[in-house]
């Protein structure tokens, strides 16, 4: 069955986008990634605008974390506090890489940025997760607890607090630096975050990882909401059919994503992920390399 997207002002098929949503909300309840990062990749080599897939995916992903969200405050496992401070930044970063959409699309660069940033994100994904994936299958429990050196770095900056939610000391700066970083990724490539964050939160903050899904996904609703409004308000960027498709499939992927994650080794599927995202971002780079006029028109503004 084929829908019309207004904003994209195109046609879709709507069981594609519910099937993505799908992929999305797996990934989310099985690893507490949102999945954004496959999510735009994917609208794009659909043919919808760089900047529409990702104010969509965004308006989606803020949906797609509430129920996990929810669940994870039932169980106790959301800092609130950590989370009021990742989210002071990542409304802070949300608004400021808004503007810069705004801006980008004024000077006719938006696409070929967006695209140009995917390609080194999906790449730095792909090799962060495959390491992880690698150490995660030899590193002792000990190990995995044990205080890094950032961790010991970050405590000696300004403005050091308890949060006793995760049992870890440290400035208030950092989660306020990670807020931003993923309030700007969320704004331009459409993004939850939790990729980056789930591993900064782990290895420069030392919180453990019992809270850390829970604090991440409490901090990507709220920033992908704030961003979603203002990507509506600012750019005009939301198709609300496109996000209603994928929320429907996101809302049940999740749900079989949590019911997964009890019996899968999350290593392994780790390892199988890094490779797919490496190969989306070598394809990325060879469609960006390919359309030429797609970078003359960005550079001859």
């Amino acid at each position: 069955m084929d829908v019309y997207l207004p904003v994209a002002a195109m046609t879709a098929n709507l069981g594609l986008l519910v099937g993505l949503g799908g992929i999305v909300g797996f990934l989310s309840g099985l690893l507490g990634v949102g999945g954004g990062f496959l999510l735009t990749p994917f609208l794009i080599m659909m043919g919808i605008d760089p900047v529409v897939s990702a104010a969509s995916g965004t308006c989606s992903l803020a949906g797609a974390s509430a129920s996990g969200t929810l669940a994870h405050l039932r169980a106790g496992n959301v800092d609130v506090a950590m989370g009021s401070f990742l989210l002071a930044g990542g409304i802070a970063g949300g608004g400021f890489g808004t503007w810069l959409v705004k801006l980008l699309r004024s000077q006719g660069s938006a696409d070929v940025v967006i695209i140009a940033a995917y390609v080194i994100l999906l790449a730095l994904v792909g090799i962060v997760m495959f390491v992880e994936g690698l150490l995660s299958r030899v590193r002792s429990e000990a190990e995995e607890k044990k205080e890094t050196a950032l961790c010991r770095m970050l405590q000696r900056l300004p403005l050091g607090r308890d949060f006793p939610a995760s049992g870890v000391r440290t400035s208030a700066l950092a989660p306020v630096a990670l807020g931003f970083l993923v309030g700007v990724m969320a704004s331009l490539m459409g993004v939850g975050g939790g990729f980056f964050l789930i591993p900064a939160m782990t290895f420069a903050l030392g919180m453990p990882i019992r809270v850390v899904v829970g604090t991440s996904l409490f901090q990507m609703l709220f920033t992908s909401a704030f961003v979603a409004v203002m990507q509506a308000g600012l750019n005009h960027g939301v198709d609300i059919i496109l996000a209603m498709g994928i929320f429907a499939g996101s809302t049940a992927g999740a749900r079989l994503g949590a019911m997964a994650a009890r019996r899968v080794n999350a290593s392994q599927l780790k390892l199988l992920l890094a490779l797919m995202v490496l190969g989306l971002s070598l394809k990325m780079l060879n469609d960006l390399l390919k359309s030429p006029a797609l970078i003359f028109a960005a550079g001859g503004r």
